[in-house]
């Protein structure tokens, strides 16, 4: 039992400290996913992956929108902002692993806005579904 109790601590304290991957704009877009399951992005919309959302309104009316619904959300914490790009971490509860999630608004010229993200955990291969069911929620939120 006390073997398990420290494994347990251990697997903790790994997902607590492990830096993030360099992330950010590349180009004008997000970085693409590694070749793990553990991400998913609105960039490629390849196999597994969700389209980007899509908003009637103005960038900045979006982006106060989107930080809204980030704020709603548990254990979540704003690590970048810009005109046009959001970094935000999400940790699990249990653990507290942590999970880098990216937005990017582009403005189209007849006011909408499209917002592209990335979202992937920083530790292990697969999440059990864990980013793309959190994505589909914040779609979801942003429609309401």
């Amino acid at each position: 039992m006390k073997k398990l109790y420290l494994l347990l601590c251990s697997l903790a304290l790994v997902g607590c400290s492990v830096t993030p991957p360099e992330l950010g704009i590349s180009g004008e877009s997000l970085k693409d996913c590694p070749a793990t399951p553990n991400c998913i992005n609105s960039i490629n919309n390849g196999s597994g992956d969700i389209a980007p959302i899509l908003f009637n309104g103005s960038r900045a009316v979006a982006k106060e929108k989107l930080l809204s619904i980030i704020h709603s959300l548990p254990r979540t914490t704003v690590v970048e902002k810009r005109d046009n790009y959001l970094r935000v971490e999400f940790r699990s509860q249990l653990f507290g692993f942590v999970d880098d999630v990216e937005f990017l608004l582009s403005q189209s010229q007849n006011n909408k806005t499209k917002i592209d993200f990335r979202s992937a955990s920083r530790l292990g291969l697969s999440d059990l579904g864990v980013n793309k069911a959190r994505m589909k929620k914040v779609t979801a939120l942003f429609g309401k």
